[in-house]
């Protein structure tokens, strides 16, 4: 989990400098910038988070349909789903290469291909949110980290807790900075490097925890 939180900030990294302002993992950053788009704020898109907030549901709804019966902890199905997730960011790392208008020039409208990218995008973070989320690993959810970095603060000695899972918690919140650093580095570069990072990740993920959940049954 730790591991695909790093790529969630590769992941937003490319979509947020790449697909025009636009975050396909983390929804309260959508949301909130959808807002201040509304009330006019200049140069901020509407459509792009739209989108993404629209795949982003559809992804977790039918991840979350497929793994409602799974057994508690990592399943095969896990495996498909976080395999799924890398083969998707793998497609889409390709495609990109190949369009026209990606990344999209700040100030500019959205082309349809970046839309499209941003929504299938936001259909795989979802799908990712959405199987992290029955794994239940505490604070670490893959696609944001404010309920990590509330817990870390509500939980630590000085807030008269135990500091229990500090480790975790400052894990997930540097690795997903050192994913979108990295994220932002690589687009300089091109913005299907992220993606292909990103992917090769995801699908490591799901063959060593596919591994280690054969080791324990």
């Amino acid at each position: 989990m730790l591991v695909l939180t790093f790529s969630t900030g590769i992941v937003d990294a490319v979509g947020y400098l790449g697909l025009d302002r636009v975050f396909t993992a983390n929804m309260t950053g959508n949301v909130v910038i959808l807002g201040m788009a509304l009330t006019g704020a200049e140069d901020l898109p509407i459509l792009g988070p739209i989108v993404a907030l629209l795949g982003f549901l559809v992804g977790a709804t039918v991840v979350g349909r497929v793994l409602r019966k799974a057994p508690a902890g990592w399943t095969t199905a896990s495996s498909v789903v976080f395999g799924l997730v890398g083969v998707g960011l793998a497609v889409l790392a390709a495609v990109v290469t190949g369009l026209q208008g990606v990344p999209v020039e700040a100030g500019t409208t959205a082309p349809p291909a970046a839309l499209a990218v941003t929504g299938v995008l936001g259909v795989v973070m979802g799908g990712q949110g959405a199987a992290a989320r029955r794994l239940a690993v505490k604070d670490v959810t893959t696609v944001v980290v404010t309920s990590t970095l509330t817990g870390l603060a509500a939980d630590s000695r000085l807030a008269g807790g135990t500091g229990e899972g500090w480790r975790r918690r400052i894990g997930a919140v540097v690795l997903i900075l050192a994913g979108a650093a990295v994220g932002a580095a690589l687009l300089r570069w091109h913005i299907g490097a992220g993606l292909a990072l990103a992917a090769v990740i995801a699908l490591l993920a799901a063959l060593l925890g596919h591994l280690k959940a054969r080791e324990t049954t």
